[in-house]
Formats: structure tokens, C-alpha cells, sequence
């Protein structure tokens, strides 16, 4: 306003015949075309910057952590993502059914990073046949400057032409590829990462760890064209899986009333489970979670005693299952012979770091030799029957999620001599389950993380939310709390599965706050599934939702993606014996890092 007053003086001065007033509005006038002036120059400058920007990145996106594989999860919100998400997360962050976010302390900024992580690129035309989509016999690998021998901790780069069945170079990104370096005669492999240049050329980079001999294998999980069927079906068509309730009550004359029904979640985002008044809905009062059943004909909503897997539904176009046919299978490439030598000024096995929570997890995570997984997250080590015991002696341990962390379940009670089993009558799929051992004061429980669980008949009032199991806690030294959520959430818009990750990160945040000597451990998501009910694009997008979420909260996180992607057993959701070992190993080093 200072300046504004001095330059009505100077006005003033100059010319006696024009009155005050008159000045005024010259002056109001001459200001406001020179700043609108400026404003738009201002404007138009940033514009053509931001348009450069972001056409570059769209051409040359800078990799990012995990690439294609955990992509956008560092804290930086340019993480190399094409310019076209920038639009995205404004438009979904404006959507009322993002308005959850701030309720759980999620920010726009934070938001943002969630949107850059599970972003995925996609065709940028019409796909009218499937000769279009990326073929795997077609497409090659090709191995960067390679040399005649190599030393462990140098880099390999391998580069993935995707073609289509016409032979034709692809000229958009979006292909799932998992990579790995690997010699069978050791059993030795390492995880390679894939990073999406979005021009239908794909970059794989490799560390080597072992000194010795590797080959380089890549696979085509998805095309890019069956990756937007499998997000079309994730986003509209979530009932394809579904459940059944078992209602009871009493009869006439003694009798017993049963009832049957379809069951599944009540999430507005895509209107699952009918209108309000068609069913009986089921209210969690601490997660505001809303489970549906179909109203029975005879029975009160308040009879629901079971819940068990319903089936499937395969909802697939004719085009949509040919694409899909091209799953999980092997690209040819060069099968050049790599020879690794040892370099005494490079090792790379050697971590010195204890285990501690909060931290990074690399790319890649850790490599195999001779079976034995040594990792690059911190200083691991093999544990034998004796010093497990002695780890989890004095522990109350409490194990939550699927059945994949059920097999930790089941290893400990076959490793640890004393620790029995104890019966509690139930489920065995769905738990509780619980195993005591009494010398070495050691208590393990393991339940299923709640509904939506594919599992058969079991009590429903024994599928507890980990949310308020957590908040049922009341922690310390000596608790250790485990989890994972994962294979049963793959058919749910991401929205719904972020809102349960939401919930836990929470209540373990709660849990830290009035207990910060918890141990707080959280599995990832394996790799297995390959189809539209449960393929491993969709676990690979939840478990960027996880890492989001508990990245900055203080936990372990334990990778097994990395661990099961790249190990040369068949590939199955419930890894086999060799891998189970190493990841109790891990996870030991993490409860007694010594």
C-alpha cells in the first residue's frame, strides 16, 4: 500500500488540472494491465516447462526403487512416473471416496506417493485382436556391453524389446516382466530389477553377488494388454469371488432352522452386494468395515454362525481369455555363460548392520547360494533348533493374516522340541490356533486376519479384524507381533484393501505409542498366483499399498517377493520347505538381531 500512496504523490505533482480521484483510477488501471501482463507471461513460462518435463519423462523416466516392482515408494514425489499421473492424483484425490485419507493422517502429499507407487501404464490404443498384445515369442533380451568376465558386486543390464504377433516393436510400457540372474549347478539366484521406460522397451539390472557362473532368465507375467483386463475385473468386478453365510435358529417342534446365502464386502465404491435392502449387514464398530449377506428368507440377521468360500466366478470375454492364455512365460534372449570372479575391494555379502526397525529394503534384497538366502537388508544369520528356542524363549508370540503365515505357525511347532500344539476345536484353515511350551515359557498363537477369507466352514465369530486384535494388546519386551495381508484381497479395489492397511497401521502406530519396545514384524506378499482371481500383478500392487503405508512407521519390514520370484522351485503361493527356512532365519535375525 506504501508504494501504492507514493505513486498517487507523483501523479499528483505532475499535473495540477486532474483531480485526485481521477488519478486514482489511471493509476488502479495502469497497474492491473501491468501485473495481469506479467501474471500470464509468468504462467505461460511455467507452462511450456511443465510441458517439456513432462514429455521427457514420459520418454526417459529416471528408474525408480523396485521399479515395476515397488515403483514411486521413495520420498521423493518425482519419482520418474509418466507426466499423465499428475492429472490422475488430482482428479481421485478430489473423489469422495478417497475422503477416508485424512481420518487415518494420510495427507495430499502422501496421497500422491500412493498414486505414483501403484501407477501402471497401459495401451494407448484400441487393442482389436489379440495379435496386438505383447507377444512372448517375439519378444527378446538382449544383454548390455557384455564382457568376457566380471567381479561380484559389479552390475549387469539387460534390455527387453517387447514386440507384439505381428513382430512389431510395442511403443507403450505396462508388460509385467520378473527377471532374475541365476546357475542352477549352485543353486544360486538373485532378483533382477525391471524398470518400465514406457516406450515398450523394458531395463533390467542386476547385482553379482557369487562368485562363479549365471545366466539370466526374464519371463512375461502380463502383457500389458492383460494387465488392463485384470485392473477392468479388479475395479467392477469384485464378486467374482464370493462367500457364503450359514444361518441357524430354532424350529418348530425342536427342530433346527438352516440357511444358506452369498456373503461378501459392502464397499460403495462399486456397489458390491446389492442395495440397503436387500441384505443384512455386519458393522465392525472399530473399523466401520461393513461385511453383507444376503437376508435369509426365515431366519433374523442375528443368526449367522458360519462363513466359509463360496466359488467363482469367471466373468472373461472370449478376447480377455486369450490374452490372458500368454501368462508366465519364458522370453528368449541371450543365454550368454556370465563369469564372476571374487574382488577382494568389492564384496558384497558382507552386511555389517544389525537388524533394526525402519529398514530399507534394496534391490535387490538378498541372493541365493547353495539355497542359503544372505541378506542385503541387514546382518542375517542361520539359526539351528537350539538358538531358536533360545530366541523365542520368554516370547509371547502372536501371528496374524493367511495361510502363508500360518506355515511360519507350522514350522515352529515342528522345530522348537517342546512347544505342543494345543487343541482348541476349531477350523484348522481359519484358527485361532495356539501352541505352548511351558520349559521355555514360549506361547505362539496364529488366527486368520477375518473376513474376506476363502476358507472352509468355520465359526465366524472367530474372524477378528488384526486391527483390534492389536488394539487388544497391550505389548512389551517381550511381545512380538507378526503379520501379512495379501492373496485374500486380490479381487478388491485397491481403495477397499488400502482402507484395511489403514486400520492396522493405526492400531500399530497406537500400539508403539503407549508400548515402543514391541516387536512389530510384517511379511510381504509371495508371488504364485497367476490368473484373474489371483494373479501376481495384483499382489504386486497390494504390496505397494503396504510399503506406502508402514514405510515411516517403525516396523521390520520381511521381503519375501524378492525371495519367491526369483528361486528355481515351482512357483506356488505356499513357497516349499528351502524357502520357509530361510525366511524363519530372517525373521529370527530380526526378534534376536545378537
Amino acid at each position: 500500500m506504501g508504494k501504492i500512496k507514493c505513486f498517487q504523490k507523483y501523479v499528483l505533482k505532475k499535473s495540477d488540472t486532474e483531480t485526485q480521484e481521477q488519478h486514482f483510477h489511471r493509476e488502479k488501471s495502469w497497474l492491473w494491465k501491468f501485473f495481469s501482463g506479467l501474471c500470464l507471461l509468468v504462467f505461460m513460462f511455467f507452462l511450456v516447462i511443465w510441458s517439456y518435463m513432462g514429455n521427457g519423462r514420459k520418454k526417459h523416466p529416471s528408474p525408480s526403487f523396485l521399479s515395476q516392482h515397488c515403483a514411486g515408494l521413495q520420498n521423493s514425489s518425482n519419482s520418474g512416473s509418466p507426466a499423465g499421473i499428475n492429472s490422475e492424483v488430482s482428479e481421485m484425490s478430489q473423489s469422495p471416496i478417497n475422503s477416508f485419507y485424512s481420518e487415518f493422517g494420510i495427507h495430499l502429499d502422501d496421497y500422491s506417493r500412493l498414486q505414483q507407487a501403484v501407477y501402471w501404464d497401459g495401451p494407448d490404443r484400441s487393442i482389436t485382436n489379440v495379435s496386438m498384445s505383447t507377444s512372448p515369442a517375439h519378444t527378446t533380451f538382449i544383454i548390455e556391453n557384455l564382457k568376457e568376465n566380471y567381479q561380484t558386486g559389479e552390475e549387469l543390464f539387460v534390455t527387453v524389446h517387447a514386440k507384439d504377433f505381428y513382430n512389431k516393436s510395442k511403443r507403450y510400457g505396462g508388460d509385467f516382466f520378473q527377471a532374475k540372474l541365476f546357475w542352477s549347478e549352485t543353486k544360486a539366484s538373485v532378483f533382477g530389477e525391471v524398470v518400465d521406460l514406457y516406450n515398450g522397451s523394458y531395463s533390467a539390472r542386476f547385482l553379482l553377488p557369487w562368485a562363479g557362473e549365471a545366466q539370466v532368465a526374464v519371463r512375461l507375467i502380463h502383457s500389458s494388454e492383460a494387465v488392463q483386463v485384470l485392473k477392468h475385473h479388479r475395479d467392477t468386478d469384485s464378486d467374482r469371488v464370493y462367500f457364503n453365510g450359514y444361518y441357524e435358529g430354532p424350529g418348530p417342534n425342536k427342530t433346527r432352522l438352516r440357511e444358506t446365502v452369498t456373503c461378501n464386502v459392502k464397499w460403495d465404491k462399486n456397489g458390491l452386494m446389492g442395495n440397503e435392502n436387500c441384505c443384512c449387514d455386519y458393522k465392525d464398530p472399530r473399523t466401520k468395515e461393513i461385511w453383507r449377506c444376503q437376508r435369509p428368507k426365515s431366519l433374523p440377521c442375528s443368526a449367522l454362525v458360519y462363513h466359509s468360500m463360496g466359488g467363482y466366478r469367471n466373468r472373461l470375454t472370449g478376447k480377455e481369455k486369450e490374452l490372458m492364455k500368454q501368462t508366465n512365460k519364458d522370453i528368449n534372449g541371450d543365454k550368454s555363460i556370465i563369469k564372476i570372479f571374487n574382488s577382494h575391494g568389492n564384496e558384497t555379502a558382507d552386511v555389517a548392520e544389525k537388524c533394526h526397525p525402519g529398514l530399507h529394503t534394496p534391490v535387490p534384497a538378498g541372493f541365493y547360494l547353495n539355497d542359503v538366502w544372505t541378506s542385503f537388508v541387514c546382518s542375517t544369520r542361520h539359526f539351528t533348533t537350539q538358538a531358536t528356542t533360545e530366541c523365542l524363549k520368554d516370547k509371547h508370540i502372536y501371528m496374524m493374516g493367511d495361510s502363508t503365515m500360518r506355515q511360519w505357525f507350522e514350522f515352529f511347532v515342528k522345530e522348537v522340541p517342546n512347544l505342543k500344539q494345543m487343541n482348541l476345536h476349531v477350523q484348522y484353515q481359519s484358527g485361532p490356533l495356539l501352541a505352548v511350551d511351558v520349559e521355555d515359557k514360549i506361547d505362539l498363537h496364529w488366527r486368520a486376519h477375518g473376513v474376506p477369507l476363502r476358507t472352509e466352514k468355520t465359526k465366524i465369530a472367530n474372524l477378528h479384524y488384526i486391527s483390534n486384535e492389536i488394539d487388544d494388546l497391550a505389548g512389551g519386551p517381550h511381545t512380538v507381533i507378526m503379520f501379512n495381508l495379501g492373496p485374500h484381497f486380490t479381487t478388491y479395489p485397491l481403495d477397499y484393501y488400502t482402507y484395511r492397511v489403514l486400520t492396522i497401521r493405526k492400531a500399530v502406530l497406537a500400539l508403539l505409542h503407549r508400548s515402543p519396545d514391541t516387536t512389530v514384524i510384517i511379511k510381504t506378499i509371495n508371488t504364485g498366483y497367476k490368473d484373474i482371481f489371483g494373479s501376481d500383478w495384483y499382489s504386486l500392487q497390494l504390496d505397494r499399498v503396504l510399503r506406502w503405508a508402514f514405510q515411516d512407521v517403525g516396523v521390520y519390514i520381511l521381503d519375501v517377493w524378492q525371495m519367491t520370484a526369483c528361486h528355481y522351485s515351482k512357483e506356488n503361493i505356499h513357497p516349499g520347505p528351502v524357502i520357509i527356512k530361510n525366511e524363519i532365519d530372517i525373521l529370527l535375525s530380526f526378534i534376536c538381531p545378537g
